[in-house]
């Protein structure tokens, strides 16, 4: 079970990101149910569960037609920037928004902030978590900019394997996304797996 130093970050699990979406990452919709035992995990041990999402302006360098790399998508407030329908979000839940500025693209979940304005970064640090269990869409892109900034700022980061999916632009990005991720510090796990983790304290930054 999740402790209280614990927390599980939700990154981006939004319609514009699923099948049927402005911008699906292949089979997104997969994490879904399986996020859903991570959070009645972690709900059932109180321990925090945070979700970003994409929230950009109609207008932003983000966008093709302001000279980015992606179709217009999660434009705060329309349909596809909602979270998934069916994933299990509990009423504690801490939803992060990121990628609002119109020249900020906004991958990491440490770009955004709640509705207060408070970053996530402060909000993990007010709640004393220590180790944090990452996982969503998509795996080289917002899962890899977020698990990075995790380890970077000295978290315990552990990448739930069967809860991401890549898009994959190039060969081999969601490949080397996951190497990277892994010589940054974070740990990987699944459901199966996830107690021979949980038995193991590693230092910060998923050293030791």
């Amino acid at each position: 079970m999740p402790t209280s130093r614990d927390a599980l970050v939700i990154v981006d699990v939004q319609n514009d990101f699923c099948p049927g979406g402005a911008l699906p990452v292949p089979r997104g919709d997969e994490v879904v149910p399986v996020l859903n035992e991570y959070i009645r995990s972690f709900a059932a041990a109180d321990a925090p569960v945070f979700a970003s999402r994409d929230w950009h302006p109609a207008q932003t360098r983000h966008f093709r037609e302001s000279g980015g790399p992606w179709p217009p998508h999660c434009v705060g407030g329309s349909p596809g920037a909602q979270f998934h329908p069916d994933l299990a979000l509990p009423e504690s839940a801490v939803v992060i928004s990121k990628g609002m500025d119109p020249i900020d693209h906004g991958y990491s979940a440490f770009d955004g902030v709640e509705a207060e304005g408070k970053s996530l970064a402060s909000s993990l640090h007010d709640r004393g978590i220590e180790r944090i269990y990452i996982g969503g869409l998509a795996t080289d892109y917002c899962v890899r900019a977020s698990v990075l900034d995790a380890c970077a700022r000295g978290f315990n980061v552990v990448l739930l394997l069967d809860a991401i999916r890549g898009i994959d632009v190039h060969a081999g990005d969601v490949q080397r996304a996951l190497e990277e991720m892994e010589r940054a510090g974070a740990r990987m796990a699944t459901l199966a797996t996830l107690s021979a983790v949980e038995s193991a304290q590693p230092g910060p930054g998923g050293s030791g």
